[in-house]
C-alpha cells in the first residue's frame, strides 16, 4: 500500500482543526468550572429559615402541605383550606378556602 505524504494544504487544515479542538476544550472546561463555582457560591449564600417547633391546628384538621415566608407559615389542610399563621405568635392570621371548580 502506498503511503503518500500529506500536502501542505492538508497539514495546514489539520493544524487549524487541532487548534479549534483545543480552544473548544479550554472553553468547555472554563464553562464547567464557572457553573460549579456559581453553584457553590449560591448554596453558600442560602439562609436557614427555622421551622416552627409545633403547629397548633384546629380540631379535626390534618396537614397535607407546609410552606413558609419570612414572618408567616401556612398549612394546607385535607379540607381544601390554607391556614396562614404568624411566625412570631403562632396565631392564625388568615384562612383561605381553595375552590377546585
Amino acid at each position: 500500500m502506498d503511503e503518500r505524504e500529506p500536502s501542505v494544504g492538508e497539514v495546514r487544515h489539520l493544524k487549524y482543526l487541532k487548534w479549534l479542538v483545543t480552544i473548544l476544550t479550554v472553553t468547555m472546561i472554563g464553562g464547567v468550572l464557572t457553573v460549579v463555582a456559581l453553584l457553590v457560591m449560591q448554596f453558600g449564600a442560602m439562609h436557614d429559615i427555622a421551622l416552627p417547633d409545633a403547629v397548633d391546628l384546629p380540631e379535626g384538621v390534618a396537614a397535607v402541605a407546609f410552606t413558609q415566608g419570612p414572618d408567616w407559615y401556612a398549612v394546607v389542610t385535607d379540607g381544601d383550606e390554607i391556614l396562614v399563621f404568624s411566625r412570631s405568635t403562632g396565631e392564625l392570621r388568615q384562612t383561605i378556602a381553595v375552590n377546585l371548580d
